[in-house]
């Protein structure tokens, strides 16, 4: 019996986007929706972190379900007769409030921060990278005339924000102190 898993379409460097369209592996969509999934995978790990409380937790499974909603925003071609509802706006103020609660419960930032600390802190900070390239993936793909979701571009910006404000909370919680960022001394 042949796995559902496999449908060897792809084969030869093609896949179909949501309404059937053929396009390349390449392609931008791909590139960005392929990035998008390469984030949720990270938050996913982030998620089975012991570092972590119920409150950050449910945050990561939510957003993990909206970067689902993003994916299938990006892999929907314009002429698909069937189209996804747009991202909320809610989502995208939803991240901002656990940024807020993330954010004022830390000492003030005063210098850059190296990442690291904690290993789950070190987690954050790779997710919180490939969330900026996924969002670069997106203006890349606005740029070459595809529209994309706002909301989604807001979410997508703002969850490196909250990614950065969980390491740095993690390293806290742990009492592993950050590294600070310094100049490399001149030489005399």
């Amino acid at each position: 019996m042949k796995s559902a898993l496999y449908t060897r379409t792809g084969d030869a460097g093609q896949t179909s986007l949501v309404g059937g369209t053929r396009v390349g592996k390449d392609d931008a969509r791909l590139e960005a929706y392929g990035t998008i999934d390469e984030l949720n995978s990270h938050l996913g790990l982030l998620a089975a972190s012991r570092a972590l409380d119920r409150a950050d937790r449910a945050t990561l499974q939510e957003v993990q379900r909206r970067l689902f909603d993003v994916g299938t925003l990006l892999a929907t071609e314009p002429s698909s007769r069937w189209q996804p509802e747009p991202l909320p706006e809610a989502a995208v103020e939803a991240l901002e409030a656990e940024i807020d609660r993330l954010d004022g419960a830390l000492p003030r930032q005063r210098t850059f921060i190296l990442p690291g600390g904690h290993d789950d802190a070190a987690r954050a900070h790779i997710a919180r990278t490939v969330a900026r390239r996924a969002e670069r993936r997106m203006v890349a793909l606005q740029h070459a005339g595809t529209e994309v979701d706002g909301a989604s571009m807001r979410l997508v910006n703002r969850l490196s924000d909250y990614l950065f404000a969980l390491a740095r909370t993690i390293n806290a919680r742990n009492r592993v102190a950050e590294l600070p960022w310094s100049p490399p001394e001149k030489k005399a």
